[in-house]
């Protein structure tokens, strides 16, 4: 058996109870437009603390009980691969703040759909938001992208 060189990161979907979502509009010139908070898991760091700590950095929240929700996987150039490890949770407190990623603010979910969302953002919005689907996966095959949703 191989083993692989692998990334680890997580995003996370805050929610409230009133169909609203916390959004990021990331500055990337590679991967703009809105977001969920994330970012990479630290060496030794829980991937439950990793997510805490990310979300916490770049709104200022603290979350609670973020539940493990999907992934979202692809290969690099380099032969490792990237996996994004997908929370979701309804339990904050703090003071919304943005970070230099991007500006963070409540909006309806509803209208997060329509707004100027990441790359693949749409996608993985199913991944958050449906019990029957729990993995977004990229393969390149003949030198072609697509993705499957699992």
């Amino acid at each position: 058996m191989t083993t692989e060189q692998v990334t680890l990161t997580n995003m996370c979907m805050v929610y409230d109870d009133k169909g609203n979502v916390l959004v990021q509009d990331k500055i990337d010139e590679n991967w703009g437009g809105l977001t969920f908070p994330g970012g990479h898991v630290e060496k030794g760091e829980s991937f439950v603390d990793s997510v805490i700590r990310e979300v916490y950095e770049e709104t200022g929240l603290k979350i609670e009980n973020p539940r493990i929700c999907g992934t979202k996987d692809w290969p690099r150039e380099d032969g490792s691969r990237y996996i994004v490890v997908f929370y979701k949770t309804n339990k904050f407190s703090g003071t919304l703040k943005s970070s230099d990623e991007g500006e963070v603010k409540w909006m309806p979910l509803e209208q997060m759909k329509k707004e100027k969302m990441a790359s693949d953002m749409d996608d993985m919005l199913k991944v958050f938001l449906q019990d029957d689907i729990s993995e977004f996966h990229y393969v390149v095959e003949d030198g072609e992208w697509r993705h499957e949703l699992k």
